[in-house]
């Protein structure tokens, strides 16, 4: 999954960036209104944390204008806890979740994961798919026989994102823009190789490949 961090502070955005990488997200950092505006236009995350209170423009005016320009992307908005009116202010404009500062890691970690759950129309607090689970905190996946596998990031942001996509045509280039950031080395021939350790370990049928096109996580026959 790759996320849009807006946040200003020269030490909570690395920190809150290193934090989200080592929980198997793709995290691009902008300190800017106007380089988040950009970024939220050009590319297609999964989910926005903005901080209102950027230097040049409001993250809520940033807000106001992807809303405007139809971008439906999950945003959680980061305020100040006892300012009631922003927080209003925001929903108003489109948010779909918030967070006051200071606040606890593991909880806008859960936010976020609930955010992600909630686009994908999934449900619970686990990622169970075709027989197989997810452990988001261990980053490893469990057979239904008790057995598990053990993944590399890379291996489970992909995974993680097949699954919450079961079903659909996902094209090498797309599978690239969600599980890598921006400065990554976005070689989407790399995903094959991904794609194939998957399968020796989750079994040939369970990703299928459509010649041309792309891949299905457990395409139902």
């Amino acid at each position: 999954m790759r996320l849009l961090l807006v946040e200003d502070d020269p030490k909570l955005g690395p920190l809150l960036a290193g934090n989200l990488k080592q929980e198997g997200f793709a995290v691009d950092l902008v300190s800017t209104g106007l380089d988040a505006e950009f970024m939220g236009d050009e590319i297609a995350y999964d989910v926005v944390i903005l901080d209102l209170g950027l230097p040049d423009i409001s993250g809520l005016e940033v807000l106001r204008k992807w809303r405007a320009k139809e971008n439906s992307v999950a945003v959680l908005i980061l305020t100040a806890r006892d300012d009631w009116q922003e927080r209003v202010d925001g929903f108003q404009a489109g948010a779909d979740d918030y967070l006051g500062k200071p606040f606890h890691f593991l909880e806008l970690l859960e936010r976020i994961n609930a955010l992600i759950r909630r686009s994908n129309q999934k449900v619970g607090s686990g990622l169970s798919v075709c027989g197989i689970s997810l452990d988001e905190n261990r980053q490893i996946v469990k057979f239904q026989n008790g057995e598990e596998g053990s993944l590399t990031g890379t291996e489970f942001r992909l995974l993680r994102y097949m699954m919450m996509h079961q079903n659909e045509l996902l094209s090498k280039q797309h599978l690239t823009e969600h599980i890598y950031d921006d400065v990554s080395d976005k070689d989407s021939n790399v995903i094959e190789v991904y794609i194939r350790r998957l399968r020796n370990l989750l079994g040939a049928d369970l990703i299928k490949t459509k010649r041309g096109q792309g891949y299905i996580f457990g395409e139902n026959e």
